[in-house]
């Protein structure tokens, strides 16, 4: 019965907040791949995925990375604000909700982990399809080593410190 109660618990802490009921055909997808590939663009243009850019960030050598983070960071910030201000709803009309989060440790060591992945590979997540596309395919590697790490985590979620 306990374990019931823990187990009802856990998943809905996985249970995403702002998860939408609407049904949508197939072809409204297409709008996420089309802003997908304007991401990847701008990822290349800006540089973003130049892996020299990533080692000149890492060696404190360049200010250009840390820009393009912080211009990010800042502009979260702000859209974060605004949406909380105005109540900002999605397109269809649903409530944006943002739920609080607790500090744990475990953030400390995952940023840490992701870190010094970044480092080694000189590649995030973000952008390893653009890598990818460019021609970059030796990042199929890290992507392969990603998603691994991802069911790994997953397969031992419920035992880590969260």
């Amino acid at each position: 019965m306990i374990k019931e109660k823990e187990q009802d618990i856990r998943h809905q802490d996985a249970i995403c907040t702002n998860e939408t009921n609407l049904e949508h055909q197939w072809y409204h997808n297409l709008k996420y791949l089309a802003a997908g590939i304007i991401f990847g663009i701008i990822f290349v243009k800006a540089e973003v995925v130049s892996w020299f850019r990533i080692q000149e960030m890492f060696r404190l050598q360049s200010f250009h990375m840390y820009g393009i983070i912080g211009s990010a960071v800042l502009v979260g910030m702000i859209s974060v604000w605004l949406i909380k201000k105005f109540k900002i709803k999605t397109i269809y009309g649903e409530p944006i909700t943002i739920a609080s989060k607790k500090f744990s440790k475990g953030q400390i060591y995952g940023g840490l982990i992701f870190g010094f992945g970044w480092a080694v590979t000189g590649a995030c997540p973000g952008p390893l399809f653009a890598q990818i596309g460019t021609g970059a395919l030796a990042v199929s590697i890290t992507l392969l080593s990603a998603i691994a790490g991802t069911w790994v985590y997953g397969y031992f979620r419920d035992k880590l410190p969260h």
